[in-house]
């Protein structure tokens, strides 16, 4: 990866067309063929096509919130290997918002209507944990991560059981999301106190059930 100084306008520039391009982008360019791309889609009727679209959309915000997170703990972090890293995990994020956007529209479906706000939500949180230190910062990274695997565990339990290919997308966001959490564990992320932990949970369960309808 090649390193340049970029003035501040730069930065902020940079930080506007990231925004841009992870809200409103319909179709984020995918370094990896989705995981559902070999597998034959199953019949669902409209309750379980409407419950899956809700979960996928779900799994798009997450993934908004992500790059949202990372991209504000990139723009204000210290060592230049944290950063690194930090914008390394963005990009394969990236992924995992191409694969669920295009999950959508199979299933007939659209992205949430909030996802202006919940990029700047997530931008503003990880830049504050960054400017706190990067210890602390790729800690966020851990829990956060964490906190990911095991919503995508449950979405494994109560996504209908014929709906293959979104099955084969979240088994891999899951692999995904644990890696990264023991990449940023092993980069000096430290544990982050109970209560910040709570709190993290209780945002995500909040967005959940708002990105869930809208």
């Amino acid at each position: 990866m090649t390193v340049r100084n970029t003035s501040r306008v730069d930065r902020v520039l940079i930080e506007i067309e990231r925004a841009l391009g992870t809200v409103f982008d319909p179709r984020p360019a995918a370094t990896r063929p989705s995981p559902s791309a070999a597998i034959a889609d199953g019949e669902l009727n409209d309750v379980d096509r409407r419950h899956a679209a809700g979960l996928m959309r779900v799994n798009h915000v997450g993934e908004v919130c992500a790059q949202a997170l990372y991209f504000g703990q990139a723009a204000v972090a210290r060592d230049g290997g944290v950063r690194a890293h930090l914008i390394e995990a963005a990009a394969e994020e990236t992924d995992h918002l191409a694969w669920c956007g295009e999950r959508l529209d199979e299933l007939g479906d659209r992205p949430s209507v909030l996802n202006p706000l919940w990029y700047g939500g997530a931008w503003t949180i990880g830049a504050v944990a960054g400017l706190i230190g990067d210890r602390l910062s790729l800690g966020f990274v851990v829990e956060t991560e964490r906190q990911v695997e095991a919503h995508l565990e449950g979405h494994l339990d109560t996504l209908p059981k014929d709906d293959h290919r979104s099955r084969a997308i979240v088994k891999q966001m899951k692999e995904d999301e644990a890696r990264h959490a023991e990449q940023a564990l092993a980069a000096g992320g430290m544990a982050l106190p109970a209560p910040v932990k709570g709190l993290m949970r209780a945002a995500a369960n909040l967005m959940r059930a708002v990105a869930y309808r809208i």
